[in-house]
């Protein structure tokens, strides 16, 4: 799984070094603002980026590079982890009624996900009686369940400090808009336009990162709480086949 995790993460920053390549680039060829009417949708965010200044607008894309990178990390993870919970039961049941708990392991051996693992934990102690089974079960469900939530504290940081950040060029870019007033002793828009601008386009590219990542976050979120019901539905069931099992 953590090559997974390296697949995106490694694609991911190769694009936000392409983007800062091309953004130094159009930093040196452009002389003077062009007219935004016409232009492609790249060029067009591409001027914005660079109007926004480098020293808020790139720390805020990184934490959406990264925090994207968690996220189709956690995705994929999540996916491994979904199975046909009904079907894998169902198949352990008769493994267990026609070869025994030797046979059922196997099963859950060579079946991903968590539901899987859970039923091989409740197997492999069921000669310690039916008490230790459900523990096992239970403990173990709490790992998983922690397994599956990893990462998500990350996406949650960089979802709290993008707009954090561009509420931070807002004020540093409305103090600076006030400087220019304050030397110059005089009020002109387009003495007071640059500041403002900048302050306008790190909170936009903070609050678009924020609301990409919270798309993602929840996203993520509601896979897990689908996944915890399935696993805590399919234990309940564990319990039922091994005590109708016991008492053969």
């Amino acid at each position: 799984m953590k090559k997974l995790f390296l697949i995106p993460s490694v694609a991911l920053l190769g694009t936000v070094s392409a983007f800062a390549q091309d953004a130094a680039a159009a930093a040196e060829t452009v002389v003077a603002e062009t007219q935004i009417a016409g232009d492609s949708l790249h060029h067009v965010l591409m001027q914005k980026f660079l109007e926004g200044g480098w020293a808020w607008m790139l720390p805020i894309l990184v934490f959406l590079v990264l925090g994207l990178a968690v996220a189709i990390e956690r995705i994929l993870y999540l996916s491994l982890s979904t199975i046909n919970s009904k079907k894998f039961i169902a198949k352990v049941e008769e493994t267990l009624k026609n070869g025994g708990i030797e046979a059922a392991k196997e099963i859950c051996r060579n079946t991903r996900g968590p539901i899987a693992s859970i039923y091989y934990q409740g197997l492999d102690r069921y000669d310690q009686g039916l008490d230790s089974v459900e523990k096992a079960v239970v403990s173990y469900g709490s790992v998983q369940t922690g397994q599956m939530e990893a990462g998500l504290t990350w996406i949650g940081l960089f979802i709290a400090l993008s707009p954090m950040l561009g509420f931070m060029g807002t004020v540093v870019g409305m103090v600076d808009a006030f400087d220019a007033i304050q030397a110059a002793g005089d009020i002109s828009p387009t003495l007071v336009a640059g500041g403002i601008k900048v302050a306008l386009l790190t909170t936009l590219m903070g609050l678009i990162s924020a609301v990409i990542l919270q798309l993602c976050y929840n996203y993520i979120v509601s896979k897990i709480d689908s996944l915890v019901n399935t696993m805590e539905d399919s234990s309940i069931t564990l319990m039922d086949i091994l005590t109708a099992y016991n008492k053969k």
